[in-house]
């Protein structure tokens, strides 16, 4: 003759008996402490991934054009990179306009590398694209290579006066940082 066991004699700790609420009840406790405690040691090192403050303030950088003569530019660091800001001479416009396409190492039109009605700024991430050295020619005094633009004396790449390759082992374009022009003569970069 076999007699039935009640459910609750089945599993110790379980189901509705005097012990079996507290101790579902302290499992719950204790789990939860235990989330709160991973996420209490985790989250230190997850925020650290963060960008720092001064990382921060540099996201965007407001440039003021008036102090820049025709012919020069400026050098501003915009997320730990320098970016040049370059006010172009007449004559350095018309020649980029009028490089042949098939003459670029990395193809592209002067209008696609400056903002429509801005023309005579031309805005770059100053990193050369072969090796990243920074390139000489923000200054009147630097040399600016066979194209006027810019010099690598690393390695002898040389850059147009848009910023485009032109000779030497870069194989790309300097690159544009995201600007916009807030007003005629000021400029956000990023």
């Amino acid at each position: 003759m076999s007699t039935a066991v009640p459910a609750s004699a089945q599993h110790p700790g379980h189901g509705t008996g005097p012990d079996g609420g507290k101790r579902d009840f302290l499992k719950l406790v204790l789990g939860a402490g235990a989330v709160i405690g991973v996420g209490a040691i985790a989250w230190p090192f997850i925020d650290s991934m963060n960008p720092s403050g001064d990382v921060l303030a540099l996201a965007a950088v407001e440039v003021d054009l008036t102090p820049i003569p025709a012919g020069s530019g400026i050098t501003v660091l915009w997320r730990g990179k320098p970016v040049f800001v370059r006010h172009r001479t007449p004559k350095e416009i018309k020649e980029a306009e009028d490089t042949p396409l098939s003459a670029l190492i990395d193809p592209a039109p002067d209008s696609d590398r400056v903002k429509q009605g801005h023309t005579q700024w031309l805005v770059l991430i100053g990193i050369c694209t072969h090796l990243g050295c920074i390139p000489l020619g923000n200054k009147p005094t630097d040399p600016r290579g066979e194209w006027g633009g810019y010099f690598c004396p690393c390695h002898g790449s040389q850059y147009d006066t848009a910023g485009r390759v032109r000779h030497g082992p870069a194989p790309l374009n300097l690159f544009i940082p995201p600007y916009a022009f807030e007003t005629g003569t000021k400029v956000k970069i990023g």
